[in-house]
């Protein structure tokens, strides 16, 4: 590495440490209200940050909804929530035109897509056509009703979530849709003193409550800093090497998974690894990607990515150990 570009990156960290102040500001007040799923709140603010949406699985009861509606009021955002049933429409979510016979003109009545923080609640609950209409939005940024397109506001995230335990009158995501999530997030029950904590929260005379300490602009600001953050060729490099290694495991001596993947990870998988790897970086105050950033988003970026086939189900491979064997086989930079 050169004098000239050590010296870029030494006041490139010290920036992005001054800049990078705003994430203890959001995380103080996240916590007052989160108990425990520091997991979740830390991937919420890496795909805040780099521009994705996350997928959460977990059983009912663990403060999704509280999460993101928290991280929302700490950022004078806007919050929808939509729960997702059978009997819901697109129309119901994007919004739809409106007749006025006092005008006789159509008006347009725009639907609660028009938030910066959506919670999609169990969004394998309605057809394949709402689900549809949500995805769009999220990956086109805008929607069109009536032969008008209207951009979404930003940012915007979507936070979707699954119940893994209940199969029932479901529709289960395609995984060209599921695709579109950067993150999928596992969440799980909280310690002992964790749910003490949050018993006695819920029990006391009044519930704690996040301030607002930044506005829409600043996460705005902060999107175009963590664009910044230097990721060296070899971290790029790594990244590939990780990818490749789901759809030619035998190249890197995983020939045992090669029977097992049906299909692996698509070129989504590469740059929202390298997203949220430099946003995961200006968390930790870090004005460059290290491989350890890379090794502890993996898991949350690939897991939903991997076709297993009959053969893996059979032995009880999951994505997620294979994923673990190809992070202890590919070389580390």
């Amino acid at each position: 590495m050169n004098d000239t570009l050590k010296t870029d990156i030494k006041e490139l960290n010290e920036r992005i440490n001054k800049e990078s102040a705003i994430i203890d500001m959001l995380t103080l007040e996240v916590n007052k209200v989160i108990i425990g799923q520091t997991h979740m709140s830390e991937r919420l603010l890496v795909a805040l940050l780099s521009n994705g949406h996350i997928l959460l699985e977990g059983v009912p009861g663990l403060a999704k909804t509280l999460a993101i509606s928290t991280l929302a009021k700490t950022i004078d955002a806007n919050f929808s929530r939509l729960q997702f049933t059978p009997d819901l429409l697109p129309a119901d979510i994007i919004g739809t035109q409106i007749y006025s016979p006092k005008s006789e003109k159509f008006t347009i009545k725009k639907g609660p897509i028009f938030a910066n923080f959506i919670l999609a609640d169990e969004i394998n609950r309605a057809p394949a056509k709402v689900q549809s209409a949500l995805l769009e939005a999220m990956q086109e940024r805008q929607v069109t009703i009536g032969g008008e397109s209207f951009n979404l506001d930003e940012p915007f995230l979507v936070m979707a979530t699954q119940n893994p335990v209940d199969q029932e009158g479901t529709y289960p995501l395609p995984e060209a849709q599921i695709d579109r999530f950067m993150l999928k997030i596992i969440i799980d029950y909280p310690t002992k003193d964790q749910e003490k904590i949050i018993m006695r929260n819920n029990l006391a005379k009044e519930f704690p409550q996040a301030n607002s300490v930044l506005s829409t602009e600043a996460i705005l600001k902060a999107r175009n800093i963590v664009k910044e953050v230097y990721m060296d060729e070899k971290i790029e490099q790594y990244i590939i090497d990780i990818v490749f290694a789901t759809r030619n495991p035998e190249k890197f001596g995983l020939e045992k998974f090669q029977h097992m993947i049906s299909f692996g990870c698509s070129p989504r998988a590469s740059i929202n690894l390298a997203a949220a790897s430099k946003a995961y970086a200006f968390i930790k105050r870090r004005g460059y990607v290290i491989p350890e950033d890379v090794r502890a988003l993996c898991h949350d970026v690939l897991r939903h990515r991997i076709g297993l086939t009959y053969e893996a189900e059979a032995e009880n491979i999951t994505s997620e150990d294979i994923i673990t064997e190809i992070l202890n086989t590919v070389e580390i930079p």
